[in-house]
């Protein structure tokens, strides 16, 4: 396997990725050795989690990054990294010894270090216990985190780059030791950085660290195929060269400008593509391949007629890309032909400007001008620039290849803070500590009071930026408060975070609504002596779920207390005539003559309808002696009547109804009690009715709840025998259930 440290075989490195960072570090003199012998009593002796020395894998990382073209400026920032977590303020120091830009890099870094170190100890914990540890997440969720992070981040590029170095040397350095993988590296490794590395156009560390992490997450698979390739790598070698020499000579006959390579082969890719078509080993064609480059298009296609031509092609296996390009831009022709022996060969057909985008992506698309003021490295800044956004443009396109999203960016609308564990938190642009305290629990949200941001304590409304740890003040109990939800303060700016304050506030009003339901119900029951009855009970019977629910609407007023007064104590049955009160009804004739009610023997009494039952003729009626009141007149069934006569017989009195001395009769106000389904037009189907028979309405109450319409109308009527017959009519509605004289 290729070592980068060991070159690029004549290729050209990539220095153009380390000048497309978003700050270019200052060139200083002797910053490489500085910043090792800054970092070296800091560094020496101390380990990584991972067993391997902190200063040797910081030299190993320089050399990572000198062989892909980091200047000696970058190189400087591996040891930088590491020195943070063995200082007490690394920002400050560091900033005094090398400037701004190096502490801010170091510093930023060391977050996304912390991470990964996270996410491998959440792994390791949650294999070892059944239960959920608190802030953290399964090995996938932390993955896809870190692959979050490390967007987030990728506004400078120079983080990138240096956890790309870092990953690389921790699989070297396990592969050298053959010491146990921690759980969740190698597969991190795979699952973030070999994609990231191959947008990034660094093909020679995206291909060693496939192999690298393939070797350690499938042992077995890997030593096989290495075997299988092994086995016929010398033959296969000597073939290939042969046949390379032979299509560069022979195309150059045919006037084809052309340098025709050999392609080397890695394990993960030939595994990958056995499984992905089902193949065995000596199925998989490209095991034997060659790349051909020519100066155009015209060309590609010469050289692919020359190519069938002489050689017996695969027809099903023919692509063609430069016609239609991959998603990602890439074009090539592919084919597969056999030899004179059967033996399959791909062959890639391609101009250099196709091959410089397939081998290194971002930077094919670099455009530097010459002229200009110069930034680091000789590249303008027009040119940086340039450079800057087709980066961030292959790191979108790397989002969507990972997690599907086909249209929304990393960039614009979202930010990733960290917990004091170093968890990430996923946040709108803008977002506040509020915002952060309700995305890691609705409860620390409500309570919370105040926050730290790198240690510092800021306003609640102060907005988070990519990276920033965030810790939380709590108070022992509390709500949030209602400023929260004034835009312009500037508090919330998560949807879901102000759906949750408002949740809060919301019950709050709730509960105030339900106990002042609650307490009238309670009144009400303790009026009518039915305090033993169950809430829950009367809840049911009135047609709600539960207490809360009665008590709820009752509180906002949307629910008349007569309902349950007439459930619990509904008009009795009449009485049989030996159960009427024993009342004499002498007539006199100058009496009879009277209209109104007449009171027996005491005709000068003032009297009065009561209330309570309204009394009609014909009714049944019986007076009672009020204390100065005169005589409340009552129907002979009223349940009132019933119980004063038990507590005071000797104030009933004796009365009856006259006969009207006008034309007119007189008329008495009646209630009436209707249950129905609610339906559109029931009130006024039920009031045409009592227009039609000529009864006058001069009162209405209606309550519907879940369905049910409860419907009270106070009529004028002259006669009470007739409403019976009025009654019946109503009561033959669509939807009507009942309808009773109250």
């Amino acid at each position: 396997m290729k070592s980068l440290t060991a070159g690029h075989n004549g290729s050209a490195p990539v220095p153009q990725l380390i000048a497309a960072t978003a700050q270019s570090l200052p060139e200083q003199v002797n910053a490489l050795a500085r910043a090792r012998a800054f970092a070296e009593p800091l560094l020496a002796g101390e380990t990584l989690d991972t067993g391997e020395n902190i200063l040797a894998h910081a030299d190993a990382v320089a050399a990572i990054l000198k062989s892909i073209g980091g200047s000696e400026a970058m190189q400087a920032a591996s040891y930088l990294v590491y020195a943070c977590d063995h200082l007490n303020k690394p920002q400050e120091v560091i900033a005094k010894a090398f400037g701004d830009n190096f502490a801010a890099l170091a510093v930023e870094t060391t977050k996304l270090v912390r991470v990964q170190r996270q996410a491998r100890q959440a792994q390791v914990a949650s294999a070892r216990a059944a239960t959920a540890i608190p802030m953290a997440q399964t090995t996938a969720a932390q993955t896809e985190n870190v692959r979050k992070m490390l967007l987030a981040f990728s506004r400078d590029l120079r983080v990138v780059m240096l956890r790309l170095a870092s990953r690389l040397q921790t699989l070297r350095f396990f592969a050298a030791t053959k010491l146990p993988v921690p759980a969740g590296l190698a597969s991190e490794a795979l699952q973030v950085f070999a994609p990231l590395a191959n947008r990034l156009g660094i093909r020679e560390i995206k291909w060693e660290m496939e192999d690298l992490s393939f070797r350690f997450l499938e042992p077995d698979t890997y030593r096989q195929v290495a075997r299988l390739l092994d086995e016929t790598r010398s033959e296969r070698e000597s073939q290939m060269e042969h046949l390379r020499a032979l299509l560069e000579t022979e195309l150059k006959a045919q006037g084809i400008a052309a340098t025709v390579q050999g392609r080397p082969k890695h394990i993960y890719s030939i595994v990958k593509k056995m499984r992905g078509k089902s193949l065995g080993f000596d199925q998989v064609y490209d095991i034997r391949a060659l790349r051909i480059v020519v100066s155009d298009v015209r060309d590609c296609y010469a050289a692919l007629s020359w190519v069938h031509s002489r050689f017996t092609p695969v027809t099903e296996e023919f692509d063609d890309y430069i016609a239609k390009p991959k998603a990602n831009g890439y074009q090539s022709l592919h084919t597969i032909v056999r030899d004179q022996a059967g033996q399959p060969i791909e062959i890639q057909i391609r101009t250099q400007a196709m091959h410089d985008h397939a081998e290194h992506g971002v930077a094919a698309h670099w455009a530097y001008k010459e002229a200009g003021t110069k930034g680091y490295a000789g590249v303008s800044a027009s040119g940086a620039y340039d450079a800057k956004i087709a980066v961030l443009r292959q790191l979108l396109a790397w989002e969507r290849d990972l997690s599907g999203a086909q249209e929304q960016g990393v960039f614009d609308d979202r930010i990733y803070v960290l917990t004091p564990d170093a968890a990430i938190v996923e946040l709108p642009k803008g977002a506040t500590a509020v915002d952060f305290a309700y995305s890691v629990h609705t409860n620390l949200g409500h309570r919370c009071r105040g926050a730290r941001v790198d240690g510092v304590m800021v306003p609640l409304n102060t907005p988070l930026k990519n990276g920033q740890t965030v810790e939380v003040t709590v108070a022992k109990e509390g709500g949030p408060s209602r400023d929260w939800l004034n835009v312009e303060l500037g508090y919330l700016v998560s949807h879901r975070a102000r759906a949750k304050v408002r949740a809060w506030f919301n019950a709050l009003a709730m509960n105030e609504t339900v106990a002042k339901g609650r307490e009238a119900v309670e009144k009400l029951l303790q009026r009518l002596g039915k305090t033993a009855i169950k809430l829950d009970d009367l809840a049911s019977q009135l047609g709600f779920n539960s207490a809360d629910n009665l008590f709820e609407v009752v509180g906002k007023d949307e629910f008349s207390l007569r309902n349950i007064e007439i459930l619990l104590r509904p008009p009795e049955p009449a009485l049989p005539a030996d159960d009427y009160l024993p009342l004499k009804k002498p007539r006199s004739a100058a009496n009879a003559a009277k209209g109104g009610v007449l009171v027996v023997g005491v005709d000068s009494l003032m009297t009065q309808l009561a209330k309570c039952c309204k009394p009609a003729p014909p009714d049944a009626i019986c007076g009672f002696v009020t204390r100065g009141k005169g005589v409340s007149v009552h129907r002979t069934d009223c349940s009132n009547l019933r119980e004063m006569v038990t507590k005071n017989g000797e104030r009933v009195i004796e009365v009856e109804w006259g006969q009207p001395t006008t034309a007119h009769a007189a008329v008495y106000p009646v209630d009436v009690a209707i249950e129905a389904a609610d339906r559109q037009g029931l009130l006024r189907d039920i009031s045409e009715i009592f227009t039609k028979e000529k009864m006058n309405v001069i009162g209405v109450q209606t309550q519907s709840v879940k369905g049910t319409a409860w419907m009270t109308f106070t009529v004028e009527v002259s006669d009470s025998g007739r409403l019976g017959k009025v009654l019946g009519i109503v009561a033959e509605l669509s939807g009507v259930r009942s309808a009773r004289r109250r």
